[in-house]
């Protein structure tokens, strides 16, 4: 008798134990939503119990070089973001973007900028109550905006100095402060993010957001999906076999549509995925030629391509294969991709469920406004998600 006492209390604690895990793991998984000066909206409050991280973009990381600085401009206050959203929601204050890197070139330097660097950092996060920083640099050993005129090489010792600008602002900031840190979807612009460099940069930071996005863009020669499954997996398997976890990586999601010039006669012929763009940039300069473009949900369609976009949106086809929405405009000669809620809702199973990720963001949470059908369907998959993790 005493023993079957013993294996039912066995039992009893063995299953309690595995619902305290798989309940841990739930309220681990992140949903972080970057807050962008574009678009500062959100939707009522009861619709945000998901989001465990706001990313207030941005702060330029030029003025944290200059010594003893004191204050911190910003688009809006911590405080006033920090109202929008449930009160478990951690607050960042996102440095840097998109052709706002040479502050962290100057800062990177040496020993004596870096400290300066990660010193004015920890001033700011404690005078604007922030809980912490995501590092938005594009990108640290070149392909940034100015490849053109800075060429890679000269850029290149910035991949050892990287790491020891994210120790040093662990250092300045302590363990109870969050950084994370932007890195590149593409395997050509993850130039610091090697073998050897990975490991040290995951000792700093307490997770990567993935920029699982921009997949193509205006350096391209050939249409592909700007934030398709197959190109999404190739970036996370990438910086996992760089010695990342996979609880640590975030991946991202998209609240906008792209479109892209092509050649009538090729795409005509051919599958309209792989076939020539027109040429897209400078190749001297790296100058937009304009024969690309975006915007948000929450934008006006530009003037020029609105009934473009409207057949997008009618006849649109998702791409089973490579995994994303997309139309080619044979009228107009242009390439469409984006994810609609459907497309989104398929990345859960196809690539956050099967590399078992830590969580999810998305470039901009007001940038899906009005409707927010984008976020409902990212939250959707999150919940579909946490219903049926036992079962992935």
């Amino acid at each position: 008798m005493a023993s079957i006492r013993q294996l039912w209390s066995l039992l009893f604690h063995f299953v309690s134990l595995s619902v305290a895990i798989n309940l841990t793991a739930k309220r681990d998984l992140r949903c972080i939503m970057y807050f962008t000066g574009q678009h500062p909206i959100a939707p009522p409050i009861n619709q945000l119990q998901h989001v465990t991280h706001v990313a207030v973009a941005f702060m330029s990381p030029g003025i944290f070089n200059e010594p003893e600085r004191t204050d911190w401009p910003l688009f809006t206050t911590v405080k006033e973001v920090r109202a929008k959203f449930p009160r478990h929601t951690r607050i960042l204050v996102a440095i840097g973007g998109w052709g706002d890197t040479i502050g962290f070139s100057v800062a990177a330097l040496n020993d004596e900028t870096r400290k300066t660097f990660a010193e004015n950092v920890a001033s700011m996060v404690a005078a604007t109550g922030a809980d912490g920083v995501d590092v938005d640099w594009e990108y640290p050993g070149g392909n940034g905006e100015d490849y053109k005129q800075v060429p890679n090489s000269a850029k290149a010792w910035e991949i050892t100095a990287y790491p020891l600008l994210l120790a040093d602002l662990r250092a300045a900031l302590g363990p109870g402060k969050i950084i994370s840190a932007a890195v590149p979807g593409l395997k050509r612009d993850m130039l610091a993010f090697t073998r050897e460099t990975v490991p040290r940069i995951m000792r700093h930071v307490d997770f990567l957001n993935v920029m699982t996005y921009d997949l193509m863009n205006r350096r391209d020669t050939v249409t592909k999906h700007h934030t398709g499954v197959e190109l999404s997996l190739e970036a996370v398997d990438a910086y996992v076999s760089a010695g990342a976890a996979p609880q640590k990586l975030n991946l991202g999601f998209a609240f906008y549509a792209k479109y892209f010039k092509t050649e009538h006669s090729a795409c005509a012929l051919a599958s309209p995925v792989g076939c020539p763009t027109l040429l897209l940039e400078d190749p001297e300069t790296g100058r937009d030629l304009g024969r690309s473009g975006g915007f948000s949900w929450h934008d006006s369609v530009p003037e020029e391509v609105t009934e473009s976009f409207s057949r997008a949106v009618e006849s649109g086809a998702y791409d089973d294969q490579q995994g994303g929405f997309y139309y080619w405009d044979a009228l107009e000669d242009l390439w469409w991709t984006f994810d609609t809620p459907d497309a989104i809702k398929r990345k859960f199973p196809l690539i956050f469920g099967k590399r078992r990720l830590g969580g999810v963001f998305a470039w901009g949470l007001g940038e899906d406004a009005p409707l927010f059908k984008h976020y409902g369907a990212l939250i959707e998959g999150l919940e579909g998600h946490l219903g049926g993790r036992e079962e992935l």
